[in-house]
């Protein structure tokens, strides 16, 4: 019974139009109000997945609209706590259909690929965990060819010079290289 009063709130928090207001809290310059209110919104998504699930399928344009706001916020706390959730959050097993239709659209590849300029080491490496799914992904849209292909150079580059920790990372280093091999083919396969 209790499990169940838990979801019934759970699913009425995400539902209301309170829900919002912590994509405003997190980007608060108070710290412990936005520190607070991330780590509550954090669990609000990890927990229950299937409420999850059914949330984002039935709201993702409105949930990914202001979340990528925090993506792009000024506030490099906002910004890292932000970039990492989201990675973590798209590369977990009950998050796969929702991972699977953010990786084909355009507009955040273009934000992925804006944060591995980043000047933060950390940031680049989470936007770099997110962006390497969108080269995987063995069913890419043309238009994400067509973005990875135009802009190869410059993202080639980027993924070059992602820093890492000399012997630290080997996993993110051969991530890199599987990544870079990749986009160079779909060049070559453009030509």
């Amino acid at each position: 019974m209790h499990k169940i009063s838990y979801t019934c709130k759970f699913r009425y928090i995400l539902e209301s139009s309170s829900f919002e207001l912590f994509f405003q809290y997190v980007e608060l310059s108070n710290f412990d109000i936005a520190s607070d209110a991330l780590n509550t919104f954090k669990d609000l998504l990890t927990k229950h997945e299937d409420a999850v699930s059914e949330f984002l399928s039935s709201h993702y344009e409105q949930f990914f609209g202001l979340y990528t706001k925090l993506l792009s916020s000024t506030n490099y706390v906002t910004r890292r706590q932000s970039v990492k959730f989201l990675s973590e959050f798209l590369l977990e097993a009950p998050n796969a259909q929702i991972m699977k239709r953010y990786i084909l659209e355009v507009h955040y590849l273009n934000i992925m690929m804006g944060l591995l300029k980043d000047s933060s080491k950390n940031i680049r490496i989470c936007a770099f965990h997110i962006f390497k799914v969108f080269v995987a992904n063995p069913n890419k849209p043309r238009e994400i060819i067509q973005v990875l292909v135009e802009n190869h150079r410059e993202v080639l580059k980027l993924l070059h010079n992602l820093p890492t920790s000399k012997g630290e990372d080997e996993q993110l280093d051969e991530e890199r290289d599987l990544i870079i091999k990749e986009i160079e083919k779909l060049v070559r396969l453009s030509v």
